[in-house]
Formats: C-alpha cells, structure tokens, sequence
C-alpha cells in the first residue's frame, strides 16, 4: 500500500527533480476518489513506471489523463488515457535531493 520511488527524468521539474524521492500510496483512494492536481505515480506498458499530475478523471469509466509540466512531457498528450487500475499511488509525500 506504500512504495518509495526515485524521480528520474524532468517530468514534473522544477517541483519535483531528478534524484528526489516520493513516498506513494493507494490509502487516500480508498476514502476519496482521484482528483485533477493529484500527483500519481502510475505503470505504462511502454515507458514505465511515471510521475504525473492529473488532468481530468472519467469516473465512468475509470480512466485518468495526466499531464507534465511542460510541453514536450511524454504524458496524455501523447499516449491517451491511463487506467485507474495502472495507478500505483498517489504522492503522499516528497523527500528532495540536497
């Protein structure tokens, strides 16, 4: 129910940095649904596991879009929709690099 991921990549940079750790869980999902401004951390079959932000959630159908933060993220843009069930957690809280 709770993971521990390394950022690599500038995905949601300058928040959230290369070398910084998140410490990601599904617990508030189970009180509450998933929000746009969440930040998740999700598996995509073709790049991974990924930090995003999210956009907008389709309740009925449980897909979620993500975004980066700035234009060329590799994110919803360009892969579509996630599924609800590809989310590892949501970022509960943010350890930074010194």
């Amino acid at each position: 129910m709770i993971k521990l991921v390394k950022i690599t990549g500038q995905s949601l940079y300058p928040v959230y940095q290369e070398g910084d750790f998140v410490v990601v869980s599904k617990i508030p999902f189970l009180f509450g649904s998933i929000r746009p401004g969440d930040v998740i951390v999700f598996k995509h079959p073709v790049y991974g596991l990924m930090i995003k932000r999210v956009e907008r959630c389709v309740p009925q159908t449980g897909d979620v879009y993500v975004v980066g933060t700035h234009g060329h993220s590799i994110d919803s843009r360009r892969f579509g929709a996630i599924h609800r069930d590809d989310i590892v957690g949501k970022v509960v809280w943010h350890l930074k690099k010194r």
